[in-house]
């Protein structure tokens, strides 16, 4: 395959994976959302950091527990570093719904995905995912306490 073909085709992979992560995370599918990372991948999400797809998806199951969410990546920026490794960033939006009465709670966040990827035997995973905020905009009812203290 002609290179150029190549890094087109590595690319949209890369794209499909990001796709795949977003609607497990949003769907709550854990072990589709285990699957686009690699065993030892390093997470910083909001300044937290996770080591391993078990850590990270144990800490979301609590945080995103009744939250109804949307997470948006786009106008990705992916270089094809060798030949089984890759950088990206996202620019991101997500929603986050809070469960209870009232005026709603959660917020619309904003910001950047950084990330490593590297090719495995049965595809491109996420070896290493770093989330950087630009802002947060609190919904009407305010700012889940989980994020307030």
């Amino acid at each position: 395959m002609d290179a150029d073909v190549a890094r087109l085709v590595d690319i949209e992979e890369i794209k499909q994976l990001k796709a795949r992560y977003f609607r497990a995370l949003d769907l709550k599918e854990w072990a589709r959302l285990a699957a686009v990372f690699t065993e030892d991948v390093h997470v910083e999400a909001d300044g937290y950091p996770f080591d391993g797809p078990e850590a990270f998806i144990a800490a979301m199951k609590v945080f995103l527990d009744g939250v109804r969410t949307v997470h948006h990546g786009f106008m990705p920026e992916i270089t094809i570093t060798g030949p089984d490794e890759a950088t990206g960033i996202w620019a991101m939006r997500d929603y986050l719904l809070y469960p209870g009465d009232g005026p709603p709670v959660g917020f619309v966040g904003y910001g950047h995905y950084h990330e490593n990827y590297t090719r495995q035997s049965d595809g491109w995973r996420i070896r290493r995912l770093r989330l950087t905020r630009i802002g947060i905009d609190p919904l009407e009812g305010g700012l889940p306490s989980t994020l307030t203290g």
